[in-house]
């Protein structure tokens, strides 16, 4: 059995920002370093020398040149041209980089990585032996190696309540990433250079998504102000919520791990916006790119911390956005690779199963990760928003054929294509073998999307589908015939922030909202009885949110200052900073009615 609580943490973008141009790589080169002579130098050439000349004792030195030391290995004043040049390979302030790093010279060499001489080696993960090899201690020697392998089993002790938190589209934008590459800036506002994450603002429809409330250069202007004239109303842009959705999520996820000590979290993709790691994708596996390092470090590293998160397994997926968005040739395998530089981020391969073992409650569950971006792997003419294969947005030349990706813009579409059929066959091979308990596919695009293909996989065992994509909180049940087709509970849980709301997050205007909530995530309580103690069914599902709600409730009320509350139980309302009407719009967003009382 599982229930749920559906956390809100608060009551199709057209490139119009710098940030979403399309980025003029550097020329393709078979050297792998070189001087500041050559033709691939030519545009941070005079920059560099510069910059190792008298730049590097201007009274600003200190902030144009944050990166340096960490790069460099020295401080900024004994830098050499060879560290300069070195630095505007890694991370080019101002945008003027380098195309080749230096072959030697540098103060800390080798002067190709980014990390002062030492270069982000792969670890064994923990309890690996030093001579282990396998998916779960060290890296594939191809991308690809691991697809369709089982990441080792999790035992998990104990026989306390049991929880597993859903998260998804959570990955704001790195404003303070210097992009090589000649890759544009991680800024869609005029405050997104900041520490941490900041939300790209995207469009907001009406729920049928027939007519535009506000397109995306409007909204941006909302983000400017601060909801302030010229801002538009039909944005439904809410000051304290719309710019800092990630971090509010963030706070009741850590709030809520505290209570919970959830054993893991489901990862639904969309980890980095706008366009994954910011680096070309090609990388090896066994080592990890300055770009996706920062990235890492500033959007999950630094946010998801805290007692009963930190060390907590990510089960994760790509997203769209994490191949590129309207693009294919991002980092996408350094996402995977991160999997063997971090104790608790998981994504061997582009699909993958695993098993968790809950030893002292007798029950188990069988997870089957996997990837549907084929469908937004449209025709490269059509749709240049939404399309990974988009020849407007992806380079002629663009290929991730040594990743084992797409090899071009061309075939791109098919590669995807076949890389769902590829899936459908595995895992409608390995459903009926399963003996566990629990059957759970993970996935990123959303409920309604293959309905045909999960209702027959319904009839061979599978028992739960968890989603994002959709940039809210929605829990579709089994009987809700008139859009579940499936025969099966779908959730969507793609209200982590790292994107804006498909509506406006005011809960007194839900006229648009497709579900629960805008912004959130999940709580997922699972046992081996159904509700009320009954045996569960063999196969079969009862997913409904908790009646009488015995879980904590985490929110962000609308008119409350932005503060976060606890309702502790239906029987008496309480909170800490909120106002009885606030109550009143929170419970509405969770379609439950309380009896409360004022404190």
């Amino acid at each position: 059995m599982w229930s749920f609580a559906a956390l809100a943490a608060l009551a199709s973008a057209e490139p119009n920002t710098r940030f979403l141009r399309k980025s003029n790589a550097s020329v393709a080169s078979a050297l792998t370093c070189g001087g500041l002579e050559l033709q691939e130098n030519e545009l941070c050439r005079d920059t560099v020398l510069w910059a190792a000349g008298g730049g590097k004792w201007d009274p600003r030195a200190a902030e144009w040149f944050t990166q340096f030391e960490g790069i460099a290995g020295v401080p900024i004043g004994q830098g050499n041209a060879a560290d300069y040049q070195r630095l505007y390979w890694c991370a080019p302030p101002g945008g003027k980089f380098c195309g080749l790093p230096p072959c030697g010279g540098c103060s800390s060499p080798p002067c190709q990585d980014c990390f002062a001489g030492k270069p982000l080696m792969a670890n064994l993960r923990p309890g690996c032996a030093a001579d282990a090899t396998g998916i779960g201690c060290v890296p594939p020697k191809e991308t690809m190696g691991y697809n369709g392998q089982h990441w080792p089993t999790t035992f998990i002790n104990g026989t306390e309540e049991m929880h597993i938190f859903l998260i998804g589209d959570w990955g704001g934008l790195d404003g303070t990433l210097d992009t090589n590459e000649g890759r544009p800036e991680l800024i869609a506002y005029e405050w997104g250079r900041q520490p941490g994450p900041s939300v790209f603002p995207r469009s907001r429809w009406n729920k049928p998504h027939t007519e535009r409330l506000c397109g995306h250069k409007a909204f941006v202007e909302c983000y400017n102000t601060l909801g302030a004239p010229p801002c538009e109303e039909g944005c439904g842009f809410v000051k304290g919520v719309d710019d800092q959705p990630q971090l509010l999520v963030a706070e009741a996820f850590k709030e809520r791990a505290a209570l919970k000590d959830p054993q893991y979290i489901l990862n639904v993709g969309d980890n980095f916006y706008w366009g994954g790691i910011e680096k070309t994708c090609g990388s090896p596996m066994d080592r990890i790119s300055y770009p996706a390092k920062h990235q890492f470090d500033q959007i999950f590293e630094g946010v998801y911390q805290g007692p009963g998160l930190s060390g907590k397994p990510w089960f994760s997926v790509l997203g769209n956005h994490d191949w590129g968005g309207f693009k294919f040739d991002n980092g996408w395998d350094q996402q995977m690779a991160y999997t063997w530089f971090s104790d608790r981020w998981v994504m061997p391969a582009v699909y993958y199963k695993t098993t968790v073992v809950y030893t002292d409650l007798d029950f188990d569950v069988d997870y089957y990760f996997l990837d549907t971006n084929f469908l937004d792997a449209m025709p490269p003419e059509e749709d240049p928003s939404h399309n990974m294969c988009s020849s407007k947005n992806n380079r002629p030349n663009a290929t991730c054929a040594s990743a084992g990706g797409p090899p071009s813009v061309e075939a791109c579409p098919g590669w995807f294509a076949r890389l769902w059929e590829e899936q459908k066959v595995w895992i409608s091979n390995l459903l009926p073998k399963s003996q566990a308990t629990w059957q759970i596919i993970v996935t990123h695009f959303p409920c309604g999307h293959e309905q045909a293909f999960y209702k027959s996989l319904v009839e061979q065992g599978l028992d739960l589908l968890v989603t994002g994509h959709r940039h809210d909180q929605e829990l579709w049940q089994e009987e809700m015939w008139h859009k579940n087709h499936m025969g099966v509970t779908c959730i969507v849980t793609g209200g982590g922030g790292g994107i804006s709301s498909e509506a406006t997050p005011n809960p007194n205007n839900t006229e648009d909202w497709y579900g629960e909530a805008q912004y959130g995530f999940y709580d997922l309580t699972i046992s081996k009885t159904a509700t009320f103690g009954r045996e569960a069914p063999r196969r079969r599902a009862d997913v409904k949110p908790r009646q009488p709600w015995e879980d904590q409730i985490i929110g962000v009320c609308q008119g409350c200052g932005g503060r976060q509350f606890l309702v502790t139980s239906c029987k008496g309302c309480k909170a800490a900073y909120c106002s009885a009407a606030c109550l009143t719009a929170s419970f509405r967003l969770h379609r439950r009615g309380c009896a409360f009382e004022r404190d």
